[in-house]
């Protein structure tokens, strides 16, 4: 759905969107991104053998403390009482990579496709600060909303 810009005014200033006149509703968002490593970074992080110790452990924590703190991060984001917060990994042997899944709930009156991305890329980020010491061009790829919902704006599943 595509429309006018909601975070600028009409002089176009930017704003906080006003969602005190909104209805509060179940809200849910799931994003995704991947971490590209090569074969023998990718064989110490799953072998649990990084020199800066349990990567994925350790990007699990941060992808929930970052959804926790995205309207710190993000200027006209809300904070919200996140309910639930969740970061997945699935390693992939065949392309050297790790997929990264966050999860984002809450019953409120706003979206929390935010904090789904946010989680998702802080979590990217600390397997690539975790892993740095041994492969130094690792990419972070491929962050999008995978799924949305509740709210004005409706239902949205990636293609």
């Amino acid at each position: 759905m595509e429309g006018k810009l909601t975070h600028v005014d009409a002089s176009g200033d930017a704003r906080m969107v006003d969602v005190g006149d909104k209805d509060s509703t179940r809200r849910v968002a799931i994003a995704e991104t991947r971490v590209e490593l090569s074969s023998g970074t990718y064989a110490l992080l799953v072998g649990g053998v990084l020199p800066k110790g349990d990567a994925l452990g350790t990007a699990k924590v941060a992808g929930i403390l970052a959804a926790k703190s995205t309207h710190q991060l993000i200027p006209m984001c809300h904070p919200l009482p996140l309910s639930y917060v969740d970061v997945r990994f699935e390693p992939d042997e065949a392309s050297s990579s790790i997929r990264i899944e966050a999860e984002a709930r809450t019953t409120g009156r706003t979206g929390v496709e935010m904090e789904a991305l946010t989680a998702a890329q802080v979590a990217a980020l600390t397997i690539y600060d975790m892993c740095k010491a041994v492969q130094k061009d690792i990419v972070i790829s491929g962050c999008r909303l995978l799924h949305k919902r509740g709210g004005k704006s409706g239902d949205y599943d990636a293609p």
